[in-house]
């Protein structure tokens, strides 16, 4: 039966054809059940949103709930008078992101994901950043007043670029890589109790940093501190890395986007504060020498498309018969998301303290103002208000300053069509840097060249 007791909300799903994170969200509320009202779902690919809201009714009617999807054929359609909004979309396609892979591997660069900082990171931005920006602007003429929960990569800059284009917008980007480091602390706090007490969402943790280049100074559960446990438990397992649960070697999903824990524990021990994202992110931000050329000597995988374009087919035929058949569709177990829990928080007076990237206010020290940050957020039904999160050890600060200095400049340059200024960030990568600049300037145009139907025509001479 339906909750008694339900918020009732408009939210606009922009990329809603998703096959994978507009089906978590649709997951994620039946488990829920707080929720009613509609969701509007808006793609590029209206046939895909068609899907995705056959597949969101048959859900709802199935458990119940007073939820209905609709698939809008405009973007106007789908925000007008909206309460939130959801952006989930992919920068380009996969066969973009090959190219921001094998360009740079054929000159000896080596990236796990590429979808961040790195050479791949950059050019995704160009992508993604003229996008976002105008998606920012539907948004101050539509739902001027609506939250609005950014799910893509590269997420600094892409919450930057919302900003940039609105800058009263009520935006976060929502991010699950520091769920990696709670989960470690709830085992400690368990294996310490001697039974199962714990799980991830106890546990408190003080976030600094930017996105997948994120730090934990403070992590309680059960009434006390256990960053210093952590620090030990690090210090012990350096060598060969950790896990709860062994990876399976025949699971490619595991393969590809898990890992052992040992980048987080070798930072963990030479800086004497948590590394929390996963181990694929933290390494894309070093020298390459430091991680990423030897991969699988530290325990985690380098994501190729091939696996991206085959996990894509299978989910796109899954969803044409989730469709289609006349059973229910399979109902996905609640996910490790925290958007759920924000809305129910900003519509019902709950209080949630979670991780969010949001532009900087004074919440973090030592980066400049505007610069979007990755710290604890507070949501209530006072709204969306980042907390004081203080500052990082001096040695943390100059390895991750760089990163988000960098971040705030390709966001600009993109903005004003600024091709030298984007060629001398690319340079400065420091998976670039030991190209070389004649080397690593031709790898940029060749770079910028493969991409060039998804480009501005302000940045699409770049290549030439």
């Amino acid at each position: 039966m339906q909750s008694q007791s339900v918020s009732e909300i408009t939210l606009a799903y922009i990329g809603g054809g998703s096959l994978n994170w507009a089906q978590v969200l649709m997951a994620d509320l039946v488990h829920d059940r707080t929720v009613a009202g509609e969701i509007r779902l808006f793609d590029l690919n209206l046939e895909a949103a068609q899907r995705n809201a056959a597949i969101g009714n048959r859900l709802s009617e199935a458990h119940g709930l007073s939820i209905r999807y609709t698939a809008s054929e405009t973007i106007a359609s789908a925000l007008t008078g909206v309460d939130f909004v959801v952006v989930s979309i992919l920068p380009g396609s996969f066969d973009d992101m090959a190219k921001d892979l094998e360009l740079p591997e054929a000159e000896g660069i080596i990236q796990a994901v590429g979808d961040t900082v790195g050479p791949g990171g950059l050019v995704r931005a160009m992508r993604a950043i003229p996008a976002m920006a105008e998606i920012a602007e539907a948004i101050r003429k539509y739902a001027p007043k609506a939250y609005v929960c950014n799910l893509t990569n590269p997420m600094s800059v892409l919450t930057g670029a919302l900003y940039a284009a609105f800058p009263d917008i009520r935006a976060w980007g929502e991010c699950h890589e520091v769920t990696k480091l709670r989960h470690i602390i709830a085992w400690l706090a368990n294996r310490a109790e001697g039974a199962i007490r714990y799980g991830f969402r106890d546990v408190q943790v003080n976030v600094l940093g930017i996105n997948h280049f994120t730090w934990v100074d403070r992590a309680f559960v059960g009434g006390r501190d256990w960053l210093p446990d952590y620090l030990n438990f690090a210090a012990e397992n350096r060598e060969k890395g950790w896990r709860a649960k062994p990876l399976d070697p025949n699971d490619e999903f595991q393969r590809y986007f898990e890992d052992v824990n040992r980048v987080k524990f070798d930072l963990a021990s030479r800086f004497g504060i948590a590394a929390a994202a996963g181990d694929r992110h933290l390494a894309e931000f070093l020298p390459a020498s430091w991680y990423l050329n030897r991969a699988s000597e530290w325990g985690f995988g380098l994501t190729p498309v091939d696996w991206r374009r085959r996990d894509q087919a299978k989910r796109r035929e899954d969803a044409r018969l989730a469709e289609t058949a006349n059973e229910v569709p399979p109902l996905r177990a609640v996910s490790e998301e925290a958007l759920v829990g924000q809305i129910r928080a900003l519509t019902r007076g709950e209080t949630l303290v979670v991780n969010a990237n949001m532009p900087n206010v004074g919440q973090m020290q030592g980066f400049a103002p505007g610069t979007v940050v990755e710290t604890n957020v507070l949501f209530s039904g006072h709204g969306v208000r980042p907390i004081h999160a203080g500052r990082l050890p001096a040695a943390v600060e100059a390895l991750v300053k760089p990163h988000a200095e960098r971040q705030n400049a390709v966001l600009q340059a993109v903005l004003a069509g600024d091709g030298v200024t984007l060629e001398g960030l690319f340079l400065s990568d420091p998976l670039v840097a030991p190209l070389g600049q004649d080397r690593a300037a031709k790898l940029f145009r060749a770079m910028v060249a493969a991409t060039a139907a998804r480009l501005p025509e302000t940045l699409r001479r770049l290549s030439a």
